[in-house]
């Protein structure tokens, strides 16, 4: 499989719809002007949301580098429209659109390249405000942090997964490799996660509402041939 990035296309944004006209590498340090266009057209986008079981504050623009804001990009692939292709040296998720374009996300991924998942999987299941259980290597390795939340924690605004997660799946069976939402808004574009791909919050739910479950993600090497 090849896959290559172009730079992106700048375009109009759409309104709060999501759309646009639809677990570190040197980062950009580019922020958000307050009061020009852009700022505003992101503002809604990350707006709080208040229709859900639990409140999503507004996001704090100024500590995410814009490059890691959502946006439609070129995008070149030889995998089909629908799937997910999450790209962690870059920090990168792409939803596969039609003719060359693709949604794309800033995430947060694995703090060590030994615990980022790679290859191909499936979305096997979807979930809203999800439970959090830490992965019994995650309580190995850290007993005192993840040991007292062994019988997991139920979903809300302290729970790391977030609003939304995404489970995947190989040959049927759970990797304990996710895509879901953050509570550490300011860690998208950083490794920090335990070995899943976190997005803003924002972010996660409009994945969510794409993708069906069956849904490929390809998870490239850290190394890959992807480049910004």
């Amino acid at each position: 499989m090849t896959i290559d990035r172009r730079k992106f296309l700048s375009g109009a944004m759409a309104a709060s719809s999501g759309l646009l006209a639809g677990c570190a590498t040197t980062q950009d340090t580019s922020r958000l002007q307050p009061g020009g266009p852009v700022a505003r057209e992101y503002a809604a986008m990350y707006g709080a949301i208040d229709t859900e079981p639990f409140p999503i504050p507004a996001v704090d623009l100024s500590t995410i580098d814009t490059r890691f804001l959502r946006r439609e990009v070129a995008f070149r692939t030889t995998e089909q429209p629908g799937t997910i292709v999450v790209d962690p040296g870059a920090r990168y998720a792409y939803l596969v659109l039609e003719r060359g374009r693709a949604m794309r996300y800033g995430v947060g991924v694995g703090k060590e390249e030994g615990f980022n998942f790679r290859g191909s999987a499936v979305i096997a299941r979807k979930a809203e405000w999800p439970r959090w259980t830490p992965t019994p290597n995650m309580i190995r390795r850290e007993p005192e942090r993840y040991g007292k939340y062994a019988g997991g924690m139920p979903g809300g605004p302290e729970n790391p997964l977030g609003p939304r997660a995404l489970y995947l799946y190989r040959d049927g069976q759970d990797t304990y490799y996710r895509l879901h939402g953050t509570v550490e808004p300011a860690t998208i574009g950083t490794m920090v996660s335990s070995g899943c791909v976190r997005l803003i919050n924002q972010d996660i739910i409009d994945l969510y509402r794409r993708v069906p479950t069956g849904t490929k993600v390809v998870v490239l090497p850290s190394g890959g041939e992807a480049t910004s």
